[in-house]
């Protein structure tokens, strides 16, 4: 199968070819800017084609392009694309919007890292260093077929398992539950509280506790808090402790912080991001 990789340059893009690079896919690379073309050479040695030639007779065209350039670039290439391809987003945001053209003949599918986790079984020090996957650490991904006819998935699900490899597990999900679970719970909540742990530890430090002594505790407590709140292991913590949360919910978190859940603030987060 061909496969149109666009935005191929990019950081995303780079990822991907590098996976799909020695896969039993042909693909055909796009890249508009000479900077991204350089470094996609530098990285696999291949090179671009133009959008309309790479798209002609691909059954699957990815969309490794940023998520505010996703509804400009897809109004331009869907209509190039024959009835039955799979058109594929690699986040929720703008499908979710609605960015996706109108058109009944072809399918769109969705798919995202789950990114490796902080609890597994890598024993390898490159594994152990890919924070991000996609290089040698084991990921687990979720993937969403918005529209298209069911047997489309396993073909995207296969795509998706290569661009993404080495996979741990695949999740499948909607659209509206992976936007969700991004920016819902992966930004939205995570990516902030731990911008507060990082704010926090500074305070710290400002106060006279040393620099490396902070972060190793915090990191240390981190690691076995994350423990058994996650039920890694078996566990529970200290009536000292549950009053100390007690009081930190109170003194950090709104009664209400939970409506970033809520339809209306996942769609107003994602319209700010696309």
């Amino acid at each position: 199968m061909k496969i149109a990789l666009l935005g191929a340059g990019g950081k995303m893009g780079v990822r991907l070819a590098t996976n799909l690079k020695g896969s039993a896919y042909d693909v055909a690379h796009v890249e508009i800017s000479e900077a991204g073309r350089q470094r996609l050479k530098d990285a696999v040695d291949v090179d671009c084609v133009d959008m309309e030639e790479a798209v002609d007779g691909a059954g699957v065209v990815i969309l490794a392009v940023p998520d505010n350039a996703i509804k400009a670039i897809s109004a331009k290439v869907v209509p190039l694309v024959a009835p039955g391809t799979i058109v594929m987003a690699l986040d929720a945001a703008a499908p979710f919007a609605g960015h996706l053209p109108e058109r009944d003949d072809v399918t769109y599918f969705v798919s995202h890292p789950c990114h490796p986790p902080i609890f597994n079984d890598e024993t390898e020090e490159a594994a152990k260093r890919d924070f991000f996957g996609g290089i040698a650490a084991k990921q687990s991904i979720v993937s969403a077929l918005m529209q298209g006819p069911e047997e489309h998935f396993d073909i995207g699900e296969a795509v998706a398992k290569t661009i993404f490899r080495p996979i741990l597990r695949v999740h499948r999900v909607t659209v509206d539950q992976m936007a969700l679970l991004e920016p819902g719970l992966s930004e939205t909540v995570c990516a902030t509280l731990l911008v507060a742990m990082r704010e926090a530890m500074d305070d710290v430090v400002a106060r006279g506790v040393d620099p490396v002594a902070a972060r190793d505790f915090l990191l240390g407590h981190m690691n076995i808090l994350g423990a058994v709140v996650m039920g890694e292991v078996q566990g529970a913590f200290s009536d000292a402790c549950n009053r100390a949360i007690e009081n930190g919910k109170r003194r950090l978190l709104r009664d209400d912080w939970k409506g970033v859940f809520e339809h209306a603030e996942i769609a107003e987060s994602i319209r700010a991001i696309t």
